[in-house]
């Protein structure tokens, strides 16, 4: 059995490849996001309480699919949502 040194160039080279080779992993597989989110997951998302996301579905702001008591929300709705009252900073910006 013949032994073999490991120099610090030869580990350097290995982590430089290792380091390309998850960063092609990762940029290869688009992050897939939930298409159907559950309550808790959108008021974590947008950040609000049970009473606003009833608010948003009662006013048909926010629209949901009810199953056997459980509400699913489209994440493509909510990301409409977001967009519709998306505020330009350059308008904010001549409010002050």
């Amino acid at each position: 059995m013949a032994v073999q040194i490991i120099t610090i160039e030869d580990l350097n080279e290995f982590r430089n490849l290792l380091l390309n080779d998850l960063k092609e992993i990762i940029q290869s597989k688009p992050q897939q996001t939930k298409q159907w989110l559950k309550s808790n997951e959108v008021r974590k998302l947008l950040n609000i309480s049970p009473g606003t996301l009833q608010n948003l579905r009662i006013n048909g702001t926010l629209s949901y699919t009810k199953i056997g008591g459980i509400m699913y929300y489209n994440h493509s709705d909510i990301d409409k949502l977001l967009d519709r009252n998306k505020v330009s900073s350059i308008q904010n910006r001549n409010n002050f």
